[in-house]
């Protein structure tokens, strides 16, 4: 089954200051099957986030359609969780009930709603801290209070904005094995975007590899590699550097100075 899709997909914005309008992104076809963890990859400014936010229903295309689950997306949709690189946790609320905001607007019993939080908690590694504070916690331990808030709401498919770009690589390294495990025992769906090359390779099923603005899917790539679940042991395998090579001559068409991380 086909989870999201973009059908000959364009967006445009207008410059305020000239009232031009200028593409973002242009004719980007591409689908998503159920339980598929796949990965854009491209410059600076060349419409990642915007794709992402077209497929959660935040922007709407300017040409073609996007489809979740079957379904022409018109408006936000409920069945797309978002994951950003900011945490955003409420610092009123613990860790807790930032957890389970999402379980709450759905109008869900408080007991129900603690047991999945406090499941999801344990995973990501924070049983203990249910009660404590979003300023009491680390900026990774935030990042996997975000996780799991992500998954308390059972999204059919996860977007995910360079969660991990703002920490460090011992806990960037952590947190992948976290995501890959939880994405490949739930089955999930997955949109992620990533300018690290070896976390692209190491957590995706495919690659999809973009052209400079307005970007446009020049090439896909399948990661055809064991150890999905296990991003650390993936990373140890020799046909990771030969991928990270084809990533890198990609990026570096037409513009030798791209912006690589």
């Amino acid at each position: 089954m086909i989870e999201i899709e973009f059908r000959k997909v364009g967006k445009s914005f207008v410059d305020r200051q000239t009232a031009q309008a200028r593409a973002a992104v242009t004719n980007v076809n591409l689908s998503i099957k159920s339980g598929e963890v796949v990965s854009i990859i491209g410059p600076s400014g060349c419409g990642k986030s915007t794709l992402l936010n077209m497929g959660a229903g935040l922007y709407l295309p300017t040409e073609g359609e996007v489809f979740v689950g079957g379904e022409r997306v018109t408006k936000p949709v409920r069945k797309v969780a978002f994951m950003l690189q900011k945490d955003l946790l409420m610092p009123w609320r613990n860790i807790r009930a930032n957890v389970t905001l999402g379980l709450e607007i759905d109008g869900m019993r408080e007991a129900e709603r603690r047991r999945i939080a406090d499941e999801l908690l344990a995973k990501c590694h924070l049983k203990g801290f249910e009660e404590h504070y979003p300023y009491q916690l680390s900026g990774g331990m935030r990042q996997r209070a975000a996780l799991a808030r992500t998954l308390a709401v059972d999204p059919q498919v996860l977007l995910l904005d360079e969660p991990f770009s703002a920490l460090d690589a011992q806990t960037k390294m952590v947190l992948q094995q976290d995501l890959a495990k939880m994405l490949y025992e739930k089955k999930k769906t997955a949109l992620f975007i990533t300018h690290d090359l070896v976390e692209a390779i190491a957590l995706s099923d495919r690659l999809l590899v973009m052209s400079e603005r307005p970007g446009t899917i020049v090439e896909e790539i399948v990661v055809d590699l064991p150890f999905r679940d296990n991003p650390l042991e993936r990373r140890k395998l020799p046909e990771i550097g030969p991928l990270q090579g084809r990533l890198m001559e990609l990026l570096k068409v037409g513009k030798e100075t791209a912006e690589l991380h």
